[in-house]
């Protein structure tokens, strides 16, 4: 069982020591777990959040979960200059796979620039080729999470940060074709919404920038928020010792595993501190529990972990 204990911190990327926004899926044909995360350049310098935008998106792989190496950059087949890619959601359907990405075109050094979500496709994980640009609610819409309802049809949750950073969503019948419902079903203000079915409940996990805020919905339109945020209170493993942010979530019959990233120079005594130590992020792993309709996890006890192939689920 040893060699199935959780690495501390489970990953960092060797590139740009800057690996954020964690998505797993299972490669068929390589018979691994692929991790695609936002490659924030953490190491470069540059002013204000330039650092945050040209960034490609990374992957890891691993046999087990436990232990993640570094794979290769994604090539993705839609460039612009400058092009900066956030937030990847990964899916497989029918022997395809489907990338829904986050484009910002071009690096900024502050916040405030239009976004928007692409769909590509791929047969390997690798290379990945356009489809089409999404028309969503707003011209900045990030942070796509797709998910398959109970009547087939295919779901995706995302942040419209035009209305407050609250959560909106779209629907489609065959993963190209998606139309926008215009409904805030969150309020709260968050981003990276990540959509999952445990303990017979339907689950939406979101980043509060205070830990993780938690919901559960029997409609998927009504999300009802617990009281307590998971990830909000500083661990004390090696770079867990600050709030958790963007996470996946994977399902494993009875247990379930939150992949989150944290920036681990964050820390109250550097606040105010733009440094590369307070740039840089890693990847960590906790086990979810859940007790009297809460979820919560004890992000400092160890998680041993073998993950077995999957796919995304389909609520049902």
């Amino acid at each position: 069982m040893e060699e199935n204990n959780a690495d501390k911190p489970l990953y960092r990327d060797k590139i740009y020591d800057g690996a954020a926004d964690p998505t797993l899926i299972w490669n068929k044909k390589e018979k691994k777990w692929f991790m695609f995360y936002t490659n924030r350049r953490a190491n470069i310098g540059g002013n204000g959040v330039s650092w945050v935008h040209g960034t490609p998106i990374g992957i890891a792989e691993s046999k087990d979960g436990a232990h993640w190496t570094y794979k290769t950059d994604c090539k993705i087949n839609y460039t612009l200059k400058d092009v900066t890619y956030w937030a990847p959601e990964v899916i497989e359907n029918n022997g395809k796979y489907h990338m829904y990405l986050t484009i910002v075109p071009g690096i900024f050094e502050d916040w405030y620039h239009p976004r928007y979500i692409v769909h590509l496709t791929s047969e390997n994980l690798i290379d990945w080729k356009f489809e089409s640009r999404l028309n969503l609610a707003s011209d900045r819409c990030i942070d796509a999470s797709v998910f398959r309802l109970p009547n087939g049809t295919w779901r995706m949750y995302y942040n419209n940060e035009n209305e407050g950073k609250s959560i909106y969503y779209a629907d489609s019948v065959d993963l190209y074709t998606w139309t926008d419902s215009g409904k805030k079903v969150v309020k709260d203000r968050g981003e990276g919404p990540k959509v999952f079915r445990w303990k017979n409940n339907n689950w939406m996990i979101i980043d509060s920038w205070k830990g993780l805020g938690v919901f559960s919905s029997e409609d998927f339109v009504n999300w009802k928020r617990q009281e307590h945020n998971i990830l909000q209170i500083p661990g004390t493993g090696l770079d867990d010792k600050v709030i958790g942010g963007h996470c996946d979530v994977i399902v494993q019959g009875d247990k379930a595993y939150v992949f989150y990233f944290t920036h681990p120079g964050r820390t109250p005594e550097n606040k105010g501190i733009d440094s590369y130590e307070t740039r840089r992020s890693s990847i960590q792993v906790a086990e979810l529990e859940y007790s009297n309709g809460e979820i919560s996890c004890d992000r400092n006890k160890r998680v041993t972990i073998k993950l077995t192939p999957t796919k995304k689920q389909r609520i049902k």
